[in-house]
């Protein structure tokens, strides 16, 4: 099959990944399709970032097979190549603290393209507008951000090299239920408009209700179930099953016609 045709973004086959003698993902197994919103659930220190740091090569694999839109990623040079083809907003934004928010957005394409001050200028302060914020929002340091605005600078910068794939560690976490509900929109909003592909570690059950085309559970180191959110509520794994019916995701139980 040819790469432009390819129909998953990414595809991991029989992964292995461990610390020491400790094996936190097992034999895994996961798609993830072009132009969706893929969300990861699992349990706390369950595995969910370290397989998003395995696929973007943070962390080494043991074995098995990684697969970035129709290309292997095997080694550092593969890894640095596909690196270019997606972005990532870490955990709590992850900011460089010295450097201002237009500073921060413009870093992967100074690391990465050559490119004149004034037409990265013209780009950051397009993504800024993309993620909506105003242009003069580039010249404050994150110190001087709100948690909202900080999610939002960060995501400006996964974007800025325009990428095919975008990986959202967390991206909710911290923000007010107002503050979260606006940032779910604007991801739906943005993977519609840009046709991406994202993969979305996240506990949050009302983003996982809202935005995601799919949802994918992980526990015992496997995807253990994943579907639709009316799906996953059928599973009758007991991890599932206790994630998704417990007293907290009242809200996601289907309402009655």
């Amino acid at each position: 099959m040819q790469q432009g045709t390819e129909p998953f973004a990414i595809r991991v086959r029989d992964l292995v990944v461990g610390f020491g003698r400790h094996v936190v993902i097992d034999h895994l197994a996961l798609d993830v399709r072009r132009g969706e919103i893929l969300g990861l659930v699992g349990a706390s220190g369950g595995g969910k970032s370290v397989l998003m740091r395995t696929i973007i090569g943070l962390i080494p694999k043991q074995s098995g097979e990684i697969e970035v839109l129709g290309s292997p990623v095997d080694h550092d040079r593969s890894t640095k190549a596909a690196a270019g083809r997606w972005g990532i907003l870490f955990q709590q934004g992850a900011l460089f603290s010295s450097l201002t928010a237009r500073q921060n957005i413009q870093f992967p394409l100074r690391e990465n393209l050559k490119l004149s001050d004034t037409l990265m200028d013209e780009i950051a302060t397009a993504k800024l507008e993309m993620v909506g914020l105003n242009p003069e929002d580039g010249d404050k340091f994150p110190s001087e951000l709100s948690g909202g605005m900080t999610k939002r600078v960060a995501l400006a910068r996964a974007l800025a090299l325009d990428p095919a794939i975008v990986f959202l560690d967390e991206p909710t976490s911290g923000l007010d239920p107002i503050a979260a509900g606006e940032f779910d929109v604007l991801i739906k909003t943005l993977q519609k408009t840009l046709g991406l592909a994202v993969f979305m570690v996240t506990h949050d059950l009302a983003s996982l209700n809202t935005v995601c085309d799919r949802v994918s559970a992980l526990a015992d180191g496997k995807i253990v179930a994943i579907g639709s959110m009316r799906e996953l509520l059928k599973s009758e794994h007991p991890w599932v099953r206790a994630y998704f019916h417990g007293k907290r995701s009242q809200m996601l139980q289907p309402k009655a016609n």
